[in-house]
């Protein structure tokens, strides 16, 4: 697993041994990034289900202003920091160890794009999804990226979110949620 562009380019990076973790293929981050691309320069990005801090790491490197990278696994934020060092991109990130609701509960900021790839198993997607829609922290505009397995159906109406097309790519799908523009925060 490596930086697949910008001023990170090709730099390794570190993740988890065993099933604890299962990054984002390169193949896949190449197609979300690609979807994207014009949406990363200058934002605040929040990736919330860290795991080694690829995603988030990602779009630092491509010129996202600043990053808050989340996971309750304190070997995961030790490697995400690794991984921040590696890269030279620590000074615009904020590592956090909580519990992604935890977090979502507490957060006093706004986002610009929010990077969701949870545990494939478990119903940590839908859950943060609609609490991202009942507390507001996506920016007007605001864009979530979600991964999910081919086979995990996922609602397609959240409050306040317009939901984009299933982007497929072999075992996995990426869908995007854009916040309706004219929002406000609460």
């Amino acid at each position: 697993m490596r930086v697949i562009a910008g001023t990170a380019r090709s730099i390794p990076l570190k993740s988890r041994d065993g099933l604890q973790t299962r990054p984002t293929t390169d193949r896949v981050k190449v197609s979300m990034f690609n979807i994207i691309q014009f949406e990363i320069e200058g934002r605040e990005v929040l990736d919330l289900f860290g795991g080694s801090g690829a995603l988030g790491i990602e779009a630092l490197s491509r010129g996202a202003d600043h990053a808050v990278i989340v996971d309750h696994d304190p070997e995961a934020v030790s490697i995400i920091r690794d991984n921040l060092r590696r890269t030279k991109l620590q000074d615009r990130a904020e590592v956090m160890r909580a519990d992604y609701l935890s977090y979502l509960n507490s957060c006093k900021k706004q986002f610009d794009l929010v990077f969701l790839d949870p545990p494939y198993a478990e119903k940590f997607l839908e859950n943060a999804i609609k609490r991202i829609s009942e507390i507001d922290i996506l920016k007007s505009g605001g864009i979530i990226v979600t991964e999910r397995p081919a086979g995990k159906l996922l609602d397609c109406e959240y409050p306040g979110l317009e939901r984009s097309k299933d982007y497929r790519y072999g075992k996995t799908v990426i869908t995007l949620f854009r916040k309706q523009t004219g929002g406000t925060r609460t």
